[in-house]
């Protein structure tokens, strides 16, 4: 599919309202997806091209890269979010018996692992990427993450 007709479907989106749309034709398949309805991005990704968890470039079982937001918060210009790379349910610990990987107060280093992502049947373990504090927990444990959503926050 070319670029024009890819920004003409999201046009479509955005002026009738349309948070997903899905269109199969001649063998191929789109599926458009806005991330944040509110911010007005959308995410691309053809069908066949998606691995088994759904995310592009990822392969199962591997760490994802984990997005740092450029923008700090406002209140503090130390403070960074550690964002869900990936669709998925978000676990704080690796299972329900043994300890958080990351608590409020806990040191992280760009090695440490942070959470699990679930997807599609793949526990997908998340590392900080970025070094500092954790200072506050955003995602629900067990509970559905977005794309690029903040999980934790940390002072850096």
């Amino acid at each position: 599919m070319e670029h024009r007709e890819l920004k003409r479907l999201v046009q479509l989106m955005n002026d009738n309202g349309l948070v997903e749309l899905e269109i199969e034709r001649e063998g191929e398949r789109i599926h458009l997806r806005k991330v944040d309805p509110t911010a007005g991005r959308t995410m691309a990704v053809p069908m066949g091209a998606l691995p088994m968890h759904g995310m592009p470039g990822m392969v199962p079982g591997a760490a994802p890269a984990v997005g740092v937001e450029a923008e700090t918060p406002a209140d503090d210009p130390r403070l960074k979010f550690i964002r869900s790379p990936m669709v998925g349910t978000f676990y704080r610990r690796p299972a329900p018996d043994q300890p958080a990987y990351a608590e409020v107060g806990a040191a992280v280093g760009e090695e440490s692992v942070v959470c699990i992502i679930e997807a599609m049947k793949v526990n997908n373990e998340i590392k900080a990427e970025i070094e500092g504090d954790i200072v506050e927990v955003l995602a629900e444990d067990g509970q559905p993450v977005e794309f690029d959503q903040p999980l934790f926050r940390v002072r850096v």
